[in-house]
């Protein structure tokens, strides 16, 4: 299998690379969006059961969007991670560091990894978040929906676009810009 990823890498690094590369932009980039343009505006709106509903319509949407961006990241995660062999650069069968350079870099894959996993995890957390708010807003519980979705602008979205921006930039040292 190990074998059989890196030559996959091997024939389609660019391709793999852009859809990581890619998927990232739209998952942070459309987190940016959501947050820093398009929640203020909807705070102009001053009917509360609007507003509600076309936050709660919003997000549902974007999520449902950045689902497949998420899933692809990961896996082309995967594909680079071991594609590249950071680990057989760094580290010999006996677990001795090969080069410090190479170790140091491994490292940073593994630090990125977490890094997604976190914000996929975070996403989840939003997504149940916005399911339950609907499931209120339905049942016309409108404070009940608006507590329940409250902490993902104010908390969880800038966790993630943190995360995501330093994800971003690990990649680079990664790719040794």
């Amino acid at each position: 299998m190990k074998s059989a990823m890196v030559g996959f890498f091997g024939t389609y690094a660019h391709e793999i690379v852009f859809l990581h590369v890619i998927s990232a932009i739209i998952w942070v980039g459309g987190m940016i969006a959501i947050r820093f343009a398009v929640h203020p505006s909807m705070q102009m709106i001053e009917d509360p059961k609007v507003k509600l509903g076309r936050t709660l319509a919003i997000m549902g949407k974007f999520f449902h969007i950045v689902i497949p961006f998420i899933l692809l990241l990961i896996l082309t995660a995967v594909l680079m991670a071991v594609g590249l062999g950071f680990r057989i650069a760094a580290v010999d069968e006996a677990g001795n560091i090969i080069s410090q350079t190479a170790y140091d870099l491994y490292q940073i894959v593994h630090v990125k990894e977490v890094v997604w996993m976190i914000m996929t995890a975070n996403f989840s957390w939003m997504y149940f978040k916005r399911w339950k708010a609907q499931k209120l807003f339905d049942a016309g519980d409108l404070p009940g929906a608006k507590d329940a979705v409250a902490s993902i602008p104010k908390y969880l979205l800038p966790i993630n676009i943190a995360l995501g921006i330093l994800a971003i930039w690990l990649g680079l040292i990664l790719r040794g810009l």
